[in-house]
């Protein structure tokens, strides 16, 4: 089958209202596929200010706000019988579903009883969400039930080998392929970096900064970033704290790391900047499946240290582009932290290694192997 007779239906939760990595590569995807001469229909809740403009047609599922202080997100009740009916109209051949939540459940039965090829992406490690709010205890239950759902697809694409594993040992047993990720090249680079930018933030020239990238949202390992930067401050390691981005957890952040430079959200060229004008990104995020912001910054040419997990494992070399650090090692995060802010020679090499490492990224590759997954699945 050639591009121009595949008809997806892409199913998501959160497609463009609030701005992630997930919708982010989504979107990407849909646009490569546009270009390509597929049809492609999305189906995801929206809301009437989105963050931005969605890639290709979007249909609205109705929805719910999340709980548990979460309203940034909605929740769709199934697929009701409106989109129901656009989506019979459209005849898709495809089914790709982003998420396993009621929509992405409704959408693949819908595909199951019509015997149409069925595709899930994995995007985010939703089983550790519940450590962060004191609920570690149904971890394995998710794990189960995560486990369930994605045993019902005819492909499982995963953005790491790390992922591949780790789904493995949770028992999947659907084939399982790799859609990677991109880096726009043009954006992340090292030479975006501006020390009059760090200047009017209070940054001086010398001063060594530790970035944070990402929505303020304390999955990301934020308890543990406060922690790390508290242990340096108490070895008199001379350093400044760079947070780029915005979220709900911003003021309880604040508290936590009263010294830290709010940049706020940045976006564009702007992004870029932020990011080459860095010194060190920490990233001890354990819920990433690949982790876009570790090798954007690797392309800005900032060494990394990350936690040893999903996606960073796959991304970072030890001792030559970053460190990995177990994932709430307190005292190793702040060793290998030091051990960079002491040495700019090694600084310079780590981001030099890092920049060339990331090169092996591009979009374009990375999406025409989903299109490749698309095409197998319907005898192309």
């Amino acid at each position: 089958m050639q591009a121009t007779d595949l008809r997806v239906a892409l199913f998501s939760g959160n497609y463009n209202y609030t701005r992630d990595g997930a919708n982010q590569s989504l979107n990407l995807l849909v646009g490569h596929l546009l270009a390509a001469g597929v049809a492609v229909r999305v189906y995801s809740p929206t809301l009437p200010k989105p963050a931005f403009a969605p890639t290709g047609d979007l249909v609205d599922v109705p929805a719910i706000p999340m709980p548990f202080g979460r309203a940034e997100y909605r929740i769709a009740r199934g697929l009701p019988r409106r989109v129901a009916q656009d989506l019979e109209a459209f005849v898709p051949n495809i089914v790709h579903v982003s998420a396993p939540e009621l929509l992405g459940h409704a959408a693949v039965r819908w595909a199951k009883r019509r015997g149409i090829a069925t595709v899930a992406s994995f995007h985010t490690r939703f089983e550790t969400y519940p450590r962060y709010y004191g609920l570690a205890a149904v971890e394995p239950l998710i794990v189960r039930l995560m486990t369930r759902f994605y045993d019902k697809f005819d492909r499982v694409l995963v953005p790491s080998p790390s992922m591949i594993d780790l789904l493995h040992q949770w028992g999947v047993a659907a084939p399982i392929g790799i859609w990677s990720r991109g880096i726009d090249h043009d954006r992340f680079r090292p030479d975006r970096r501006s020390l009059e930018w760090r200047r009017s933030l209070g940054i001086a020239d010398g001063d060594v900064a530790v970035g944070f990238l990402g929505r303020l949202v304390k999955e990301k390992g934020l308890d543990v970033f406060a922690y790390v930067i508290a242990a340096l401050r108490q070895r008199g390691v001379p350093h400044k704290v760079l947070v780029i981005g915005k979220g709900p957890a911003q003021d309880w952040f604040a508290e936590q790391a009263p010294e830290a430079i709010f940049a706020g959200f940045q976006s564009g060229d702007d992004l870029g900047r932020a990011v080459a004008s860095m010194d060190v990104f920490f990233n001890p995020s354990v819920t990433e499946t690949f982790g876009n912001v570790t090798t954007e910054a690797m392309a800005a040419g900032v060494p990394v240290v990350a936690a040893r997990a999903t996606g960073a494992v796959d991304l970072v070399v030890p001792g030559e582009t970053g460190y990995l650090v177990a994932p709430r090692d307190i005292a190793g995060y702040a060793d290998a932290i030091a051990a960079i802010v002491a040495d700019p020679a090694k600084r310079a090499a780590m981001g030099h290694a890092g920049h060339a490492r990331a090169a092996a990224y591009r979009w374009d590759t990375a999406n025409q192997a989903v299109l490749d997954t698309y095409r197998a699945l319907t005898g192309g």
